[in-house]
């Protein structure tokens, strides 16, 4: 599945690998009373919340066209990867997300560039591909840049205790000579931009597209259900800093309330990208069709 906008002199492709019900909302939304839910229940159905309260996630990519490169921002899920809690996602081997490339006329070997928001394993796990017992770059002439906080925060939990997407989808890309670790304000050229939103991860970051202006975003998991932007301070309960989330996800969606910028959001159902308003005293993001 994939879907396209054309901004000025950027084009915005979704590359969708999954969408499917993911987490209980209740037990996954941190301060989220069932009273609460009941409140929202009709608006969130069926696109956003499934039958049985679980929140629909997607999980995909974007891959952004500008003048001078061809980007992918977060590189989804994988084939091949060990995630045993993850039953859609371990040890997959389907090819929906590289016939979602094909999709827009692309091949591994046309991305310039991979940028990474933060280094979760649905967000890195097509940086690499198997080849017989090694993992090597998915995207073969593309430079990966890491943003350094997070590079170093995943460095550090690594070297205590060994982290199995980081082993298969990060470290194979620095040892291939492939990656650039960036700082966390980091632009390429005019019309790209890393955007601090630490909480999820500590050195979690939004990219921002557009010539002089922030044309589009890219969210990352800085939000992850459109009952956050309603209500942003509700935290996913594996963010590992709660409080700082839920203020970088207030300051986030006030920045670009009611602004043309569109939001292309990692894990909200498709059609995934919007324009934030403002709902009392919370946010919606309204979907627009590409």
């Amino acid at each position: 599945m994939s879907t396209s906008f054309s901004l000025g002199d950027i084009t915005i492709h979704r590359i969708v690998e999954q969408q499917v019900p993911f987490f209980a909302a209740l037990d996954t939304l941190a301060g989220l009373t069932p009273e609460q839910l009941a409140e929202n229940r009709a608006w969130l159905r069926p696109a956003a919340l499934d039958a049985d309260d679980m929140l629909v996630l997607c999980f995909q990519s974007y891959v952004v066209r500008t003048p001078h490169h061809t980007i992918l921002v977060d590189s989804c899920i994988g084939n091949d990867k060990h995630r045993p809690t993850r039953p859609t996602w371990h040890q997959k081997t389907d090819d929906t997300y590289l016939r979602g490339l094909a999709a827009i006329g692309l091949g591994v070997e046309d991305i310039d560039i991979v940028m990474c928001t933060h280094l979760h394993a649905d967000h890195v796990g097509w940086n690499t591909r198997r080849d017989g017992e090694r993992w090597v770059p998915t995207f073969p002439r593309a430079r990966y840049l890491f943003g350094a906080s997070e590079y170093a925060y995943w460095t550090e939990q690594n070297a205590r205790t060994p982290i199995v997407a980081f082993g298969d989808s990060v470290l194979p890309v620095v040892e291939a000579g492939r990656a650039d670790i960036v700082g966390d304000g980091h632009a390429i050229g005019d019309h790209v931009r890393l955007k601090p939103t630490p909480g999820h991860t500590p050195g979690h970051v939004a990219v921002a597209f557009g010539r002089g202006r922030d044309v589009a975003v890219m969210t990352g998991d800085l939000i992850h259900s459109p009952l956050q932007a309603r209500y942003p301070e509700l935290s996913m309960r594996f963010d590992a800093d709660q409080a700082a989330a839920a203020k970088t996800r207030r300051a986030f969606l006030e920045h670009y309330c009611d602004t043309e910028t569109l939001c292309c959001t990692a894990h909200f159902p498709s059609p995934s990208i919007g324009r934030i308003k403002r709902w009392g005293e919370g946010f919606s993001c309204e979907m627009v069709e590409g």
